[in-house]
């Protein structure tokens, strides 16, 4: 499975997962221009089902992609040449499993189950290829939206910077929940010192991240359309601000999706669903705080924006766009941190996660 990385990163370097019941084939590997901004596939599978989000490995030779269904699944891809070849399948023990993480380490994957408010881990061994599921946390709560959160809807795990510790968004129970990690240990997550962090009663934590310097944490809240900032320190969470993603005259539907640092961490940018269809961005502060008073707002050129990704060099955000069926490419300016259309895009099924290396 040796892969000649240089040759590969200038041939492939955008991977897109998709749900597959309206004609999609499963995940597809492009190759993604950064001068032009333009893109061209080169491949993509053909029985994948609902491959709806992905990770890949730091070195670049390994894809994981959770199966959303209700026989929830995590697929292991080697990546080989441009093309990618399905080494295994392992059951989240879990439905509809929406997200998936890999640990700093690479010794751990961690899987979101929607359905089954659960998390799911798995061992990674050193030939890219996942244990069994070895521990399984399930919450149990609800919360005042009786639609949404008439139970638990784990929505996503992410690793803080310093890896030490597994930060669960429970959008049923507005809740995220802070788990130690630690590779050597069994079970990998401490539940008994868990700390948990209680977002406002109906907002629906989804998605976060962490300032580069791992200080701060940005939780996404999908239901009020609202994003709370938090001071983090050795798995303490301290609440400083919750904005608005979208104008507080804004009496439409709203939905956010997915949000994300610039890689100088000065700006942060978020989706907005609903009637929006937009990107949002705010300056980031020195005290971590977001400039509240100066969110700008970007169409993303389709309708349904779920996940986005910023190019490492910052030229560049690319969004998914589920409903419209396509991916619009959008030139960022660094210093200002504005989008700019440039009339690119990619037309495939309803995308749903990119992951751009």
């Amino acid at each position: 499975m040796a892969l000649n990385l240089s040759l590969f990163s200038q041939s492939a370097n955008l991977i897109i997962g998709t749900y597959t019941n309206k004609g999609s084939k499963g995940i597809y590997v492009f190759k993604f221009d950064t001068a032009t901004g333009k893109a061209t596939e080169l491949s993509h599978t053909d029985s994948a089902i609902n491959p709806s989000f992905l990770t890949i490995s730091k070195d670049k030779q390994f894809v994981y992609a959770v199966n959303e269904s209700n026989e929830g699944q995590v697929s292991t891809y080697a990546l080989k040449g441009d093309k990618l070849i399905l080494l295994q399948q392992k059951s989240t023990k879990g439905a509809n499993p929406c997200h998936v993480t890999l640990s700093p380490d690479q010794r751990s994957l961690f899987v979101a189950n929607y359905s089954e408010g659960s998390l799911t881990s798995f061992h990674r061994s050193a030939d890219g290829l996942l244990s069994n599921a070895r521990q399984i946390i399930k919450h149990k709560g609800s919360s005042v939206n009786t639609t949404r959160q008439e139970k638990a809807h784990m929505h996503g795990s992410f690793i803080s910077p310093d890896g030490n510790y597994l930060l669960a968004t429970d959008l049923g129970m507005d809740e995220t929940t802070i788990y130690p990690y630690n590779k050597n240990s069994t079970p990998l997550l401490d539940e008994f010192k868990a700390k948990v962090i209680k977002s406002f009663p109906g907002s629906g934590p989804r998605h976060l991240a962490f300032s580069n310097n791992g200080r701060f944490i940005y939780i996404l809240e999908e239901l009020s359309g609202s994003i709370s900032v938090y001071n983090f320190s050795k798995g303490q969470a301290t609440f400083l601000q919750q904005v608005l993603m979208h104008p507080a005259d804004f009496k439409e539907n709203f939905g956010s999706a997915d949000i994300h640092l610039s890689p100088d961490g000065l700006f942060l940018y978020a989706s907005n669903r609903g009637s929006e269809h937009n990107i949002v961005k705010f300056p980031v502060l020195a005290n971590g705080k977001l400039a509240d008073k100066l969110p700008k707002y970007y169409s993303t050129k389709g309708t349904g924006p779920r996940n986005f990704t910023l190019s490492a060099d910052g030229n560049w955000l690319l969004v998914a766009n589920q409903n419209s069926d396509n991916i619009t490419i959008l030139r960022r300016n660094k210093i200002t941190g504005d989008l700019i259309a440039t009339g690119n895009s990619i037309k495939v099924s309803m995308p749903v996660c990119l992951v751009l290396f």
